[in-house]
């Protein structure tokens, strides 16, 4: 169960939006009550009223734990036996989750520290969970005897047994005391190097002030210096003055903007190679983690990190995502040379020497010219159409035409909330009541999760015959699908952003209520399209990194900085700088160790459903019910291959090599790189 449990760490993109769609549902729902007034804790449990409440959140939940392990132990139906443990495990990941969210955005002291110590107690219990033979011993039973009467039940069963096995208890003591320690070493050392991301950005000062573009000011701290100057009183003595310049924080969503639209290179460069130098405690780190997973694979007999970690994704082996890495990496080569030689010639002509070659802090400031030269556009204008307010009326747009359903505002009781900004949604079906609840926590501030994330607080759960706790098996819930299937969704509502018949009917000036002009949503997809060879050739890259450094070990130590530069070079027209590590801050080797090549996997599905599907009528509630009923309502209940192939047909997944890997077309169609070579590899 640990490596069921270790999963629910916040997802990076917003691919849970759609969750509340789960499934049509039967029974009588469990919610909080939406008018009610009465005070409650954190997140709606009353436990969370005060800080300490933490405590005894955990100390109920294990004992509720060790409660249904005395009944797993009586060894009661399979069916029964698949409840309970799904029970246990809804009770500990409350404690587990709602400390995690905590940890990463409660702007009070006190509430984090306890989180972090409940954090800590419920992880010690986790040990016993995943180590307890009792259950693993039911749970076999309930997978072998044949009682189980549902495809879900069924499937629950084998996910809990092999979930058991990935955290070694099948192994002898030695070994599996083993297995328990690199376990925490390497939950240690994501949480070490995530908070190295965070405590050490990297920072330049630039002088003067001038150096800096007005419209990114805001985004820097003023700082001042000394200078001798001459003094007005009399000639031939000095004063001291201050001149003002700014400091560049160069966390990645600084940095971009900076390399975005800084005229002046060397300002750009000095902020790249800050940038993509640091932490440097990260190095360390990176490299015990690798081991760590590395002696944790072999241990379970596995050749690799990555081979461990697939046992239950489409891919099925790192062959399998290699070699489709490859092959995408072949398909956009020379689409990528051609949009790299036109950027590299830009700057050739701006800067009147034909000899000048592109560097990496070049790449984002000459494409931002291009994009608004070609298509005059202007960020400050495209934001004017796009408050909060109107984006929220865009959300509501999508859930009433897709779904049927309601998406509002509701108020909070006294003590749910951990900030003034923060808003509660509730998705709500004229027929079906409500489906689920979603807090909205959208602005920045200082001691939170620095980027776009969401945080699981409560799965689905059938919990009786008339009861459904809400977002059938919380195991399956939301995005607890396999790692390769999981950003689907949030990829294919990408699409819905950038299609005019969408934007048209929210997308709105925030002080004129103009509707965005047809002629602003064109620049704007076609702006985006002007270097996707580019950006999709980064993506590879990124995964090949991936693969690498969690792949087969053929000589130890290994020299992560080396491999990096290697991929570099064969799989980017971006020039590698030395000194710069672009793996010491790349938080995906956290939550998605070997499996960051989902991305890829996700945009090529996503396109095809689009494609074949949206595209047409992209807001028809025959399309929304057909979303719904034949993709998200399932979670992880059923294959992920099943589900796409049932909802669009042939021609969305290949099979290859014993693993699946998606058909390429349409994606290589939208970004206008399928040529007749393309096509015949592509199928």
């Amino acid at each position: 169960m640990w490596n069921f449990i270790k999963n629910r760490e916040p997802n990076i993109h917003m691919k849970r939006l759609f969750e509340p769609f789960l499934s049509y549902r039967h029974f009588r729902t469990r919610a909080v009550d939406r008018q009610n007034t009465s005070s409650t804790g954190l997140y709606g449990f009353d436990h969370l009223k005060s800080p300490k409440g933490f405590q005894r959140f955990v100390d109920e939940a294990i004992e509720r734990s060790s409660e249904l392990i005395d009944y797993i132990s009586g060894m009661p139906s399979s069916a029964e036996i698949i409840r309970a443990m799904d029970e246990i495990s809804d009770t500990v990941c409350s404690v587990v989750d709602s400390a995690e969210l905590c940890r990463q955005t409660h702007p009070a002291r006190g509430f984090v520290e306890e989180a972090i110590k409940a954090s800590m107690k419920i992880n010690v219990y986790l040990h016993f969970l995943n180590t307890n033979h009792t259950l693993y011993n039911a749970v076999k039973k309930a997978e072998q005897d044949g009682h189980l009467l549902t495809e879900e039940a069924r499937r629950a069963a084998l996910h809990l047994h092999i979930d058991f096995e990935k955290g070694g208890i099948h192994l002898p003591s030695g070994k599996l005391d083993r297995v328990n320690q690199l376990n925490m070493d390497a939950h240690k050392l994501c949480r070490e190097y995530g908070e190295n991301i965070i405590n050490d950005p990297g920072y330049v000062d630039i002088f003067p002030a001038s150096r800096i573009p007005r419209q990114i000011q805001h985004l820097l701290k003023p700082i001042y210096r000394l200078t001798s100057g001459v003094s007005k009183e009399s000639l031939g003595s000095y004063e001291d003055e201050q001149e003002k310049g700014f400091r560049i924080i160069t966390e990645p969503r600084t940095l971009f903007s900076v390399l975005q639209l800084t005229p002046d290179e060397q300002v750009r460069k000095m902020a790249y190679l800050k940038g993509s130098s640091v932490p440097h405690a990260n190095h360390e780190v990176l490299d015990k983690l690798i081991n760590s997973r590395h002696e944790l694979a072999q241990i379970m007999g596995c050749k690799s990190y990555a081979e461990f970690v697939m046992q239950l994704n489409m891919a099925s082996s790192p062959e399998v995502v290699v070699s489709f890495l490859q092959e995408m990496s072949n398909m956009v080569k020379e689409k990528a040379d051609e949009e790299f030689n036109t950027i590299r010639n830009l700057k050739r002509d701006v800067c009147g020497q034909r000899c000048v070659d592109l560097e990496p802090w070049d790449e984002a400031y000459y494409t931002t010219m291009m994009k608004s030269s070609a298509y005059n556009l202007d960020s400050a204008v495209v934001a004017s159409y796009f408050s909060l307010p109107q984006c929220i009326e865009g959300l509501k747009l999508l859930v009433k035409s897709l779904f049927g359903a309601s998406f509002d505002s509701v108020p909070m009781a006294p003590g749910e909330s951990w900030h003034p900004d923060v808003l509660k949604m509730c998705i709500h079906h004229p027929e079906e009541g409500d489906l689920g609840f979603l807090y909205l926590d959208l602005f920045s501030r200082k001691g939170k999760y620095p980027g776009c994330a969401t945080f699981a607080i409560k799965g689905g759960r059938k919990i009786s015959e008339t009861e459904y706790q809400l977002p059938d098996y919380q195991h399956f819930a939301g995005t607890r699908v396999a790692l390769d299937f999981a950003e689907t969704p949030s990829n294919l509502f990408e699409y819905y952003a950038w299609d005019y018949r969408v934007l048209k009917k929210f997308a709105r000036h925030y002080s004129t209520g103009e509707v965005i002009p047809e002629k602003l949503v064109k620049s704007l997809n076609g702006a985006r399209d002007m270097f996707a060879a580019t950006e999709l050739q980064r993506q590879i890259f990124y995964a090949l990194v991936d693969q690498t450094l969690f792949g087969e070990q053929l000589s130890v130590p290994r020299d992560t900085n080396s491999i990096v530069a290697h991929l570099k070079r064969q799989h980017s027209n971006e020039k590698h700088v030395e000194g710069t590590h672009m793996h010491i801050r790349f938080s995906h080797f956290l939550t998605y160790g070997a499996g960051y090549y989902s991305y890829l996997y996700a945009k090529c599905f996503a396109a095809t459903i689009w494609k074949k599907l949206c595209q047409e009528d992209p807001l028809s509630p025959t399309t929304g019910t057909l979303l719904r009923t034949k993709l998200l309502q399932y979670g992880g209940a059923k294959e992920p291959a099943d589900l796409l192939t049932d909802l669009v047909g042939d021609g969305i997944v290949r099979y290859h090599n014993g693993g699946i890997v998606p058909d390429v077309t349409s994606c290589l169609e939208e970004l206008k790189l399928l040529d007749d070579k393309n096509r015949h590899i592509g199928k």
